[in-house]
């Protein structure tokens, strides 16, 4: 997985009994990504069919818009899709990134190895049998995408330990099993529900609401400096897992958590958006060659997801074609693309 990266030096910055390790050229890396990010935000908030210029957002977002219809576009339709490409990226990106760690391989995302099938299979069923609402559907896919990793964490385990490939092996079985459930469930279910189910699987940023936002958003804000304050544990644990115990590390205590919490992010950006493939993949690969570091890149693989996401997003809505595409189609085509440069790229495969 980390095959390109080279050591870095790093600097300490320090504030009275607190001390950080940090690397120039990752802060730096961090820094551009949050400027794209700012810039590619408020051009997605221009397009639509009512022209807004960037005044009008500068000053609704400020609270000194005009307070009409413009104001109501811009804060109650633009804005909760924007929020929602970035967290939902953001998630996606360091679940990918624990996962890629904890399996040792760059195919190691949720979406690979059937989490993110698991969490839509939940929000399939709660789409078609139950209440279709956004909280309620962001907490079927929870549920779903915890079942799976159970399901994948107790088949993967031999004699005490998951192994990294029986991880991804079991996790592509378990999610073969389930995307052929989730047919089953298109195919059986009422017509209507199976029509709003497979615009849901596609993968869009359409009429995203608040309420689709929120908990993607409570999500990342609570799970990923977990997942940070996890990650020199997980960074000991890629020596090998004899090394990791001889260091004082619960290997499979720290592994079973960090699990849990990619999982639970991957799930809730599952929820609010569908499945988008190619985030979770790329997104950690992208920061790791641009970081030049080792290590789990949480902070720089989030921003990197939410940038990719937002970006894909701004291209969709910028093509001159008469239908909207949706954004799990585009990023498929990409991550296809990628995938294959990946395998003919790595020495891994």
């Amino acid at each position: 997985m980390k095959e390109n990266a080279i050591a870095l030096p790093v600097r300490v910055w320090r504030l009275g009994r607190w001390s950080l390790l940090y690397s120039p050229r990752a802060l730096t890396v961090c820094t551009v990504l949050v400027l794209l990010i700012l810039l590619s935000a408020f051009l997605t908030l221009t397009l639509g069919k009512m022209d807004i210029r960037l005044a009008h957002v500068f000053a609704a977002l400020l609270g000194k818009g005009e307070g009409g219809l413009r104001d109501h576009i811009i804060l109650n339709i633009r804005l909760p899709r924007v929020m929602a490409a970035f967290f939902v990226g953001a998630a996606l990106g360091v679940s990918g990134a624990v996962f890629q760690s904890i399996s040792r391989n760059a195919l190691g995302s949720p979406d690979v190895i059937g989490f993110t099938t698991g969490a839509a299979t939940g929000a399939l069923a709660q789409i078609m049998l139950f209440d279709p609402g956004a909280m309620q559907v962001a907490l079927a896919a929870v549920m779903g995408g915890v079942l799976t990793a159970v399901m994948v964490y107790v088949l993967a385990r031999h004699g005490g330990v998951v192994g990294s490939y029986r991880l991804i092996l079991t996790g592509i079985g378990v999610g073969a099993v389930l995307s052929a459930l989730n047919g089953l469930m298109l195919v059986r279910g009422n017509l209507d529900n199976a029509v709003m189910a497979n615009l849901w699987l596609a993968g869009s940023l359409h009429a995203r609401t608040w309420a689709h936002v929120v908990p993607v958003i409570f999500g990342v804000l609570l799970l990923v400096p977990v997942i940070a304050i996890g990650a020199s544990a997980l960074r000991m644990i890629e020596m090998g897992d004899d090394i990791a115990s001889q260091l004082g590390i619960h290997v499979e205590r720290v592994r079973l958590s960090m699990i849990f919490a990619a999982v639970v992010l991957a799930a809730l950006a599952v929820g609010a958006a569908g499945p988008i493939a190619f985030i979770a993949l790329a997104a950690p690969q992208l920061a790791l060659r641009l970081c030049r570091g080792t290590g789990l890149p949480v902070l720089s693989a989030g921003l990197m997801g939410g940038f990719l996401l937002l970006a894909a997003d701004l291209l969709t809505q910028s093509l001159p074609l008469p239908v909207s595409v949706p954004i799990g189609r585009m990023t498929g085509i990409v991550g296809g693309l990628y995938l294959v440069w990946l395998l003919t790229r790595s020495r891994q495969f």
